[in-house]
């Protein structure tokens, strides 16, 4: 791990060259943390984003809420006694069932934090990183670590580099559709409330983008009378395409695992293995927007997430 932390600050100094480089994000803004003991708030330009939730109090860390540039939330808020079926369903979150037999994904086993550390704040680039155990519900024993480090840009744009490292035990990912990096929208956002689904080949609709493969997916919608959006990419470094599962109920999340599910088994499962120490980098992308899916220029932003994670 200390031969891979060295890399990865190597990999943010050059993350850091390029975003300041990038025309997208007015130098005059500033991405800003300010952490607490189980808190992360996120601040750009002087306003609040998001909020890095990191407390023991939950069964795994997310972000939430999250906010548009005109200051909109598009996340479903905690506890939405009118919404609320899929209660594992929380902000932004990354994980995913099964990994040795354990449900991460509805929380049967937890994901507990390490640590938080800011690497850069109070400019156009803001990055911080996440360590955490994916723990046995009954032993604690670590089945993964989860190195996150989160790159956050002025325009909203959300970068996730995820490094997995079976650190303590041999790791398999299995095939299934519960995973893997996701979001559930604001009630008013969904699909079935009048809520759009537009992938980057046009393709529309829950039903027709559903476990498919596509550079990016957006979900925008009307949020008090607003049209929003959030957007998911995926990186064409990954392991392999990544699947969406996007739902009409505002479930929207992406995964390289679960080629048997999502093709109810058409294709064979591809399970990935970790023997111990190994690791698998994960790279996904998630632009918060004001407007549909062209104002918003989701094609640009995805462009951006692209060249400032290179390959």
């Amino acid at each position: 791990m200390k031969r891979w932390s060295v890399d990865r600050m190597i990999q943010f100094a050059l993350i850091c060259t390029v975003a300041a480089c990038l025309p997208r994000s007015d130098a005059g803004e500033k991405v800003e943390f300010v952490k607490s003991d189980s808190t992360l708030d996120i601040t750009i330009d002087g306003q609040p984003f998001s909020t890095y939730n990191f407390s023991d109090d939950y069964r795994k860390p997310f972000l939430l809420p999250l906010r548009t540039p005109s200051g909109v939330v598009v996340n479903r808020p905690l506890g939405d006694a009118s919404d609320a079926d899929h209660p594992h369903h929380k902000g932004v979150w990354n994980s995913v069932d099964e990994v040795n037999g354990i449900k991460f994904w509805n929380e049967n086993g937890p994901i507990r934090n390490v640590a938080v550390r800011v690497i850069q704040s109070g400019g156009p680039v803001g990055i911080f990183e996440a360590i955490n155990q994916w723990q046995h519900p009954e032993t604690g024993e670590p089945q993964l670590t989860e190195t996150a480090v989160v790159t956050i840009h002025a325009n909203r744009l959300l970068v996730y580099d995820m490094l997995f490292t079976a650190s303590h035990v041999e790791a398999e990912f299995e095939d299934t559709k519960e995973g893997m990096f996701g979001v559930r929208v604001a009630s008013s956002m969904k699909e079935k409330n009048g809520g759009h689904v537009v992938a980057s080949d046009g393709s529309e609709t829950t039903k027709n983008c559903w476990g498919k493969s596509f550079p990016w997916i957006d979900y925008y919608g009307t949020v008090d009378g607003k049209t929003v959006g959030v957007a998911i990419m995926d990186h064409p470094g990954n392991l392999r395409p990544s699947r969406y599962h996007v739902r009409d109920y505002g479930l929207f999340s992406i995964s390289p695992f679960g080629n048997h599910a999502y093709t109810n088994g058409v294709e064979e499962a591809a399970p990935v293995r970790l023997k111990k120490n190994e690791s698998l980098r994960l790279r996904y992308g998630m632009l918060i927007h004001d407007g549909d899916t062209k104002e918003a220029n989701v094609a640009a932003a995805w462009d951006q997430f692209v060249s400032s994670t290179g390959e």
